[in-house]
């Protein structure tokens, strides 16, 4: 397979990583926040994400830097992507928005 594509599918490989792990701390501050045991959840989901985010990092660049390189850029816009869409709306009511 040609170089150019191997880096470019890295770069999508780097978009899913990225999409479970920010998407998964998305999901574990909403869940966090209103369990009894708040800090189970954040040190379990801190661990789970970490994990599968090296070890996708790891399998993923192979002993080469710029398959290495591009998935930390689809993991950067990942995240960019992941705050954009769950970011509250401007007209739904929030600790800023109660203050007015």
């Amino acid at each position: 397979m040609n170089t150019s594509w191997i880096i470019f599918f890295a770069g999508l490989a780097g978009i899913g990583l990225g999409a479970i792990f920010f998407g998964g701390l998305w999901w574990t501050i909403r869940r966090g926040v209103s369990s009894s045991r708040p800090a189970a959840w954040f040190l379990g989901s801190a661990v789970l994400r970490m994990g599968a985010a090296l070890a996708g990092f790891y399998f993923i660049s192979d002993g080469h830097w710029p398959r290495l390189v591009a998935c930390l850029v689809g993991f950067i816009a990942a995240r960019l992507i992941v705050t954009r869409l769950t970011r509250p709306s401007a007209d739904a009511p929030g600790p800023v928005a109660a203050n007015k």
